[in-house]
């Protein structure tokens, strides 16, 4: 098969199936709290990414690491996966699928704004107009269309949602600076996350064992948001003539999202949310154009 159709399949094999995580995050989540899921979901994940470490032969990259590489990978892994999907699942936790998922969309315009004091970036006007609509989006969808009554529908909720993207950012940013193998760093970041995950759990109220639902929600999470979706993502980009020809289809999952939630989660779509997502996906592609 030529190099590009196999592009194309990986990468919308990844859009298909992060399409799903907000129905699977809603939905495990009725199962089983917000650290369980965080944790059964990262070691899944964790142990996808060490079968595909084996099976690439590239377990002679995590011998040849430092400790100063190992630390720097902890210091990651408190970033994502700990930080991040806990931020993110509490968020799924209070507010509607439908809602969570668009405003941690924000993220790439969150990376641009993060860029200018991180990495000494210009803000082009060009951003200014983006950011406006984007956010003027997430205000559309945190108030389900009410923007003057200037009321979120769960503040907490909004800001958990909204700030996930903050994290993801600061992830993005200073996992770029970093040249070691792709999969040997994410390896390595949720084997850190998952331990400290655990170690959180078993001081606040030690480790739940959660129902089958609930565990196979979390390993669903962890196989194909956390684990083989960004090993499918990453070989779509390797294989890819340019970046461009696939990451224009990261713009659909937000949309293919809100039919799953629709029929998986069983939630009314609201006309607001459509209406923000536009403005959320139009703000990004025109702050990329």
């Amino acid at each position: 098969m030529e190099k590009q159709k196999r592009a194309y399949l990986c990468a919308s094999a990844a859009v298909l199936f992060w399409a799903t995580s907000a129905s699977a995050f809603k939905i495990s989540l009725s199962h089983i709290d917000v650290f369980s899921l965080l944790f059964y979901a990262s070691i899944t994940s964790t142990g996808a990414f060490f079968v595909y470490i084996l099976l690439s032969n590239r377990l002679s990259l995590l011998k040849s690491l430092s400790g100063k590489d190992y630390l720097y990978s902890a210091l990651l892994g408190i970033l994502n996966p700990f930080l991040y999907y806990a931020v993110l699942f509490k968020a799924y936790s209070i507010l509607p699928a439908q809602e969570a998922q668009p405003l941690n969309f924000v993220w790439p315009i969150t990376l641009v704004l993060l860029s200018i004091p991180l990495l000494k970036q210009k803000f082009k006007s060009r951003d200014i107009l983006a950011t406006f609509i984007c956010f003027a989006g997430v205000f559309v969808i945190s108030t389900r269309g009410d923007i003057f009554g200037f009321k979120f529908t769960d503040t907490l909720g909004v800001s958990l949602a909204t700030g996930s993207s903050i994290i993801w950012a600061l992830f993005w940013i200073y996992n770029v600076r970093d040249k070691r193998d792709e999969v040997v760093r994410l390896f390595l970041n949720f084997a850190f996350g998952s331990v400290l995950t655990f170690l959180l759990m078993v001081f606040l109220e030690g480790v739940q064992v959660p129902n089958l639902s609930g565990l196979f929600g979390a390993v669903y999470v962890g196989l194909f948001e956390m684990g083989i979706t960004f090993l499918l993502w990453l070989k779509a980009l390797k294989l890819s003539k340019t970046t461009a020809h696939v990451t224009n289809l990261i713009y659909m999952v937000p949309f293919l999202s809100l039919v799953l939630i629709s029929f998986a989660v069983g939630e009314t779509i609201l006309p607001s949310t459509l209406v923000g997502l536009l403005f959320i996906v139009g703000g990004i592609i025109l702050q990329r154009l």
